[in-house]
């Protein structure tokens, strides 16, 4: 092939293009590896389309898995593809466009459909005449996070449920805290803080020269979580784990696992590891995707030591409502639950289903007495309540849910 191999061609659009059909193909293309061959055709013009092959093969594939793709494609392009629209207006006169290859005299590329099969630059035309050949920007590539987030649990592996936990944990970094009722000396506090103030005055004949203020100590809202694990939960229980988890190393809260009993999590949730932290919560839970207890489990969460970690907390439950124990049972632990927690907040992996109405025994019993009501099916959903979780937290009246109809299990 002649010297003019890239006569007229845009380096950064050809670059940019041919980047975004590879990672069409499969091929983990980015921004770095399209300014490397860009870079690579700003130092050396290739002749033929043997060197022009290597220089893109170096620049763009990184993994031996992607060299098979990036071969179709590099086939592709330069064989029966059709064309590009990588052209780009010409440059005034008297201007000196640097991001285009030097023309080399020796060829007879036309750009009337006899060149190449991306688009060179258009024929000059006059002044008066506009020219209609745009630049197609190439595909945004989507975040592998982003990918992910409207996926069904049973479609992830464990790889990527560790990327979603992180993202997770990013959510609930800044948890809200609380005013409590102690109060620390500092420069911004409103009220005279007596002892120190009197403490200081000694050494100025009780004269109160330098006044000490004292503010508020704020702490960080306590806030439990309860996440169902029984049968009817398998698909979602996986991924509530990297919830539990999310909570526990950044908020330090009390995580437990329920499914027929009650299992504390918090010590083996706070690992650094996240794989290590999942295979510990999942060994220590015995009966998990067995049946439902909930109103048992929560009485008996109420009567154990940490029944006093839920006085003033957010109570956040992660059950589909499912549940053995009578509605009346469930209805009175859920009473009891209220008048000690801060905010009760229930998701639900269905309640984000058209036409979902709360009507299982066990959610309809339940319902009256929870603060919020988040669907919870996909990661978006969990980012999504992690956020609503720290709104729940304001000092505002509790809002309840309005009286559900009569309870009644569906078939």
């Amino acid at each position: 092939m002649s010297a003019g191999l890239l006569r007229g061609v845009d380096r950064a659009v050809f670059a940019t293009a041919f980047a975004g059909r590879l990672r069409r193909a499969g091929v983990n293309a980015g921004l770095t590896e399209a300014g490397d061959f860009v870079r690579a055709l700003g130092v050396w013009t290739p002749g033929e389309t043997t060197a022009l092959y290597w220089a893109a093969r170096i620049s763009f594939v990184r993994r031996h898995a992607d060299l098979a793709a990036f071969d179709r494609v590099f086939a592709a392009v330069f064989a029966d593809a059709p064309p590009l629209p990588l052209t780009r207006s010409a440059a005034p006169p008297g201007t000196r466009d640097d991001v285009h290859l030097p023309v080399a005299a020796d060829t007879d590329d036309t750009g009337d459909g006899g060149g190449l099969p991306w688009a060179t630059l258009p024929a000059p035309v006059a002044e008066e005449e506009p020219s209609d050949a745009g630049v197609r920007l190439p595909e945004r590539r989507p975040s592998a996070l982003a990918g992910l987030a409207d996926r069904p649990f049973e479609d992830l592996d464990d790889a990527q449920l560790d990327l979603l936990g992180d993202a997770l944990r990013e959510a609930v970094a800044r948890w809200p805290s609380r005013r409590t009722r102690r109060h620390a000396a500092g420069p911004a506090g409103r009220r005279v803080a007596l002892r120190p103030t009197i403490a200081r005055a000694r050494r100025t004949a009780w004269e109160p020269v330098e006044v000490v203020r004292e503010r508020p100590v704020r702490r960080p809202r306590r806030v439990v979580l309860l996440c169902d694990v029984s049968e009817s939960m398998r698909a979602q229980a996986h991924a509530y784990l990297h919830l539990l988890r999310a909570f526990a190393v950044v908020a330090d809260a009390e995580v437990f696992a329920f499914a027929t009993t009650l299992t504390r999590l918090t010590v083996a949730l706070r690992h650094t590891s996240a794989s290590a932290a999942i295979a510990d919560a999942s060994a220590a839970v015995t009966d998990r995707f067995g049946g439902t207890r909930i109103a048992t489990n929560l009485r008996a969460l109420l009567a154990s030591p940490h029944g006093d970690a839920v006085r003033g907390a957010v109570v956040l439950i992660g059950s589909d409502g499912w549940d053995s124990d009578p509605p009346d049972e469930l209805a009175a632990v859920m009473a009891r639950l209220g008048r000690r927690a801060h905010r009760i907040v229930w998701l639900n992996p269905r309640a984000g289903a058209p036409g979902f109405a709360p009507l299982v025994a066990g959610m309809a019993a339940a319902l009256p007495y929870c603060d919020r009501l988040l669907p919870a099916a996909t990661f978006r959903d969990l980012l999504e309540a992690a956020g609503q979780l720290q709104s729940v937290t304001c000092t505002e009246g509790r809002k309840r849910f309005a009286a559900t109809p009569t309870p009644r299990i569906i078939a």
